[in-house]
């Protein structure tokens, strides 16, 4: 994919109306970094403020590697405002890299794609996201620790409860790698998704 394609995304996306609609896997703000940080396969948590409606959201992962693409899996529940009830949280998703950063474009870039549903108490909703996360990583300076701060656009086709529509999302986050073994995800989003969370992943 070529940097003016990538940038034809982002300005769809920074132009996109904001409105409240899930987006993702599974309708939290867990977006990805375009690097995976483990060799093989890693597992965790993520905890969520989902925004308007939804308390917190709980969700654990996993993910593995398969050559130059990595699968993973993720599951939870949601807890919502008020006599809303629990809704439960199921998704898969797939990342290949795509873009090498070269002197004119420093960012490096991977295709992403999802499938998930949210279900429970209120209409049943199912999720297939496709966005490219662009970003960077760091090292700092006589230590272990790297961070890749990113951007993520996502185009979300949304269906279920009688109805289907097309959601866009710009989510934005960084991947701490404290250790060999440890790392630390924050992301939030805008536009058609909204909220923060923070996770903890095992490497290996």
């Amino acid at each position: 994919m070529r940097p003016s394609a990538v940038g034809s995304i982002l300005l769809v996306v920074l132009a996109a109306s904001a409105g409240r609609a899930a987006a993702q896997e599974t309708g939290t703000p867990f977006f990805k970094a375009p690097y995976r940080a483990f060799q093989t396969h890693e597992f965790g948590g993520f905890l969520s403020d989902p925004g308007e409606g939804v308390n917190l959201a709980l969700e654990g992962f996993y993910h593995y590697a398969r050559g130059a693409y990595d699968f993973g899996l993720q599951g939870g529940f949601e807890d919502l405002s008020g006599p809303g009830g629990t809704r439960a949280l199921l998704g898969g998703d797939f990342r290949a890299r795509v873009i090498a950063s070269t002197q004119q474009f420093p960012l490096d870039g991977a295709l992403t794609v999802g499938f998930g549903m949210n279900v429970g108490d209120g209409p049943d909703r199912f999720f297939v996201p496709v966005g490219v996360s662009l970003g960077r990583r760091f090292q700092v300076e006589n230590s272990q620790v790297t961070f890749v701060p990113y951007v993520h656009p996502v185009l979300v086709p949304v269906f279920g409860g009688g109805d289907s529509d097309v959601d866009f999302a710009f989510g934005l986050g960084v991947d701490l790698r404290l250790t060999r073994e440890f790392s630390v995800r924050v992301s939030g989003g805008l536009g058609d998704i909204e909220g923060i969370g923070v996770g903890l992943a095992f490497v290996r």
